[in-house]
């Protein structure tokens, strides 16, 4: 049992230290909670894609997915694209800001909130990179442990993504002024704008 115990911390751990960075998906998950719009669908999709990547990592699938490099090429390239889009349309809201909106998700901004989730979620290559390959190599050194590791990762992934989203609203007081959104909406902007280039650019 200590063993276990031991496993599963080491894997909480490292999914959190792999997790816990200023990155796209982390960036719009923090501004739909603090929009509150679909915020329980958001952090589903993410904490539930990484648990289905880390088992695919520990089952081994990363060697059999390393051998088609240009698939990573492809996603690389649309994944890119698509954060470059978003990234733009950010930019553009720095330029008309609006006020903070808690009234909750419409039908339509729910399943956009949704779309563009799971496209940031399937269509960056450093999740698999993270998830499937690094995670699994390091969850393969834990021999018959390796799916309690790969447990203790997915629930830092859903600790997480659970925290940030419900956690968000806590700012809602401080962005209910435009000149607030500003800032969020350019850290957002820069970020997705940045992730985006670096991908097209390793594509």
């Amino acid at each position: 049992m200590p063993h276990a115990l031991t496993a599963l911390a080491a894997g909480f751990g490292t999914g959190l230290s792999l997790i816990v960075v200023i990155g796209a998906q982390n960036a719009f998950v923090l501004r739909q909670g603090i929009r509150r719009e679909a915020v329980l669908a958001v952090v589903g999709i993410c904490a539930l894609s990484d648990a289905a990547l880390i088992a695919l990592g520990v089952g081994g699938v990363g060697a059999f997915v390393a051998a088609w490099p240009a698939a990573l090429t492809a996603v690389g390239w649309i994944g890119g694209a698509f954060l470059l889009c978003y990234g733009a349309l950010a930019a553009r809201r720095v330029l008309r800001p609006s006020v903070l909106r808690v009234e909750g998700a419409s039908e339509r901004s729910w399943r956009r909130a949704v779309l563009t989730c799971l496209a940031m979620t399937w269509l960056n290559p450093h999740v698999y990179l993270d998830t499937v390959f690094l995670l699994g190599s390091i969850a393969a050194g834990h021999g018959a442990l390796r799916w309690t590791f790969g447990l203790g990762a997915a629930l830092a992934s859903l600790c997480w993504f659970a925290s940030l989203g419900f956690g968000a609203r806590l700012l809602a007081r401080f962005l209910s002024r435009p000149s607030s959104w500003r800032v969020l909406d350019g850290l957002v902007a820069a970020t997705m704008i940045a992730t985006g280039g670096m991908l097209v650019a390793g594509a």
